[in-house]
């Protein structure tokens, strides 16, 4: 059966409010102005990468030791599942198929906000953006990847995966569509459907 492959941040779960609150502390304690409301409108890239643009590059590290130490009681509570995404991961679920979920997201926090949200996965590796998920893709043996972001387009074109875009993140879907998503649901409350119809031989005809 098929295996699939998804991402996290507003793919499968809505972590505005709580990564906007992380974000409010974490400038706090450092003493630098962080707008959380824009790092929130661009969820997917690395915590780095987003820090960066906020701070320094010699006090990065604080920051990510700072937030990752608030994530779980701050974030992780305040997390709610997308919509429609516990019935995705349960379409894949009743076709036999196996979920895996690819995040840049570290390992950790991934881990604790899928098992906060009851998501029934048989892998989750964190830390990786863009085509850097191909390979965790392809070890897994996902024929799909599902996500918000243009660069998980990339990333299911890295693990040979067909790309299923969500126009629930950043990203319209037309700009989904136009950096080569193979199909764009506008969210994960249409994959059962989208994903029935895809496994079925008569697609294939």
């Amino acid at each position: 059966m098929d295996a699939v492959g998804f991402d996290l941040d507003m793919t499968l779960a809505d972590t505005r409010a709580g990564i906007a609150a992380v974000y409010d502390e974490v400038a706090l304690r450092v003493g630098v102005f962080i707008d959380s409301a824009v790092v929130v409108s661009r969820l997917g890239p690395p915590l780095e990468w987003e820090l960066a643009n906020w701070l320094p590059a010699e006090r990065i590290p604080e920051a990510v030791t700072i937030y990752r130490a608030l994530y779980p009681s701050i974030a992780v509570p305040v997390t709610t599942p997308m919509p429609g995404a516990a019935q995705a991961v349960d379409a894949v679920r009743r076709a036999g198929g196996r979920v895996i979920v690819v995040t840049g997201k570290n390992p950790m926090d991934a881990e604790r906000t899928v098992k906060a949200l009851g998501f029934d996965v048989d892998e989750v590796v964190g830390s990786v953006f863009g085509p850097a998920k191909g390979p965790a893709l392809v070890s897994f043996g996902a024929a799909a990847y599902v996500g918000d972001h243009v660069a998980d387009v990339e990333a299911a074109k890295a693990g040979g995966a067909f790309s299923v875009g969500v126009a629930t993140g950043h990203h319209q879907a037309e700009e989904l569509r136009g950096h080569g998503a193979d199909v764009v649901l506008a969210d994960l409350t249409e994959f059962a459907e989208w994903y029935g119809g895809w496994r079925s031989p008569t697609v294939f005809v």
